[in-house]
């Protein structure tokens, strides 16, 4: 069985086929910039043109950078202000005239990694962590999904929350050396042990393709792993979501 699969980033908004059997993607990646703003209908638009590139007709899965709620976006944290309360399924299926199951975009990417990557068979509790313009996170027990648990946006200072400290956007705007920020962002594991007392954390984002350069500032006393998906790893999650119906 294929679906498409749509990851909404903060720079990028990707797509591709994605057979859910095997975790694999039949087509290549179609990527459009987010559009500056990132308004509501201006990602609806983005999300038409990758829908006709790919002349899709059936079920499309769409991981999306929010807090989600049967299809309705709840935060916008990197997203525009105006997302809060819009039924993003709603939104993308009048525009393509096609079915759309929104996630979460860090519970995407851990849906791919339990069912096709690191994750998969691993019992208790196991948390992904997505690295990027913000910091996302998926938790899973036993391989079950528990949906929309944003420890990124936890407070970590005053008026400062974790991804405003240790995102990989922030590294790059302060020109943070990975050594640097690698510590950064072992504080961060570090309150996700104390939360959730996880027996594997997985990595997934662009920056953990880097992760043999802070690996070393990493030592939390937890597992901590590559989600072996890297940047695809939203759009086979977001697939796997749609044919669950989640």
């Amino acid at each position: 069985m294929e679906i498409l699969g749509i990851d909404v980033g903060g720079t990028g908004i990707k797509g591709a086929i994605v057979n859910i059997k095997t975790g694999e993607l039949v087509s290549k990646k179609y990527r459009i910039p987010t559009p500056e703003g990132a308004k509501p209908d201006d990602v609806a638009d983005v999300i038409a043109k990758i829908v006709a590139h790919f002349k899709w007709k059936g079920e499309v899965g769409c991981g999306f950078p929010a807090i989600i709620n049967h299809g309705q976006v709840l935060t916008a944290t990197n997203i525009h202000d105006s997302w809060k309360q819009v039924h993003a399924d709603e939104l993308f299926s009048k525009r393509t005239g096609l079915e759309f199951h929104i996630v979460n975009d860090a519970d995407a990417a851990g849906l791919a990694a339990m069912t096709f990557g690191a994750g998969k068979d691993k019992k208790g509790t196991v948390i992904m962590i997505t690295i990027g313009t913000g910091i996302g996170s998926g938790m899973f027990y036993d391989g079950v999904l528990i949906p929309n648990i944003e420890l990124g946006t936890a407070p970590f200072r005053k008026n400062l929350n974790f991804e405003q400290y240790a995102a990989d956007s922030v590294r790059k705007r302060e020109n943070l050396s990975y050594k640097k920020w690698g510590k950064r962002f072992n504080e961060f594991l570090n309150f996700v042990k104390f939360l959730a007392s996880p027996d594997l954390i997985i990595l997934g984002g662009g920056a953990s393709k880097k992760i043999d350069k802070f690996k070393d500032e990493l030592t939390v006393d937890v597992p901590v792993v590559p989600s072996q998906f890297e940047n695809e790893a939203g759009i086979v999650g977001a697939a796997i979501a749609a044919s669950r119906k989640l």
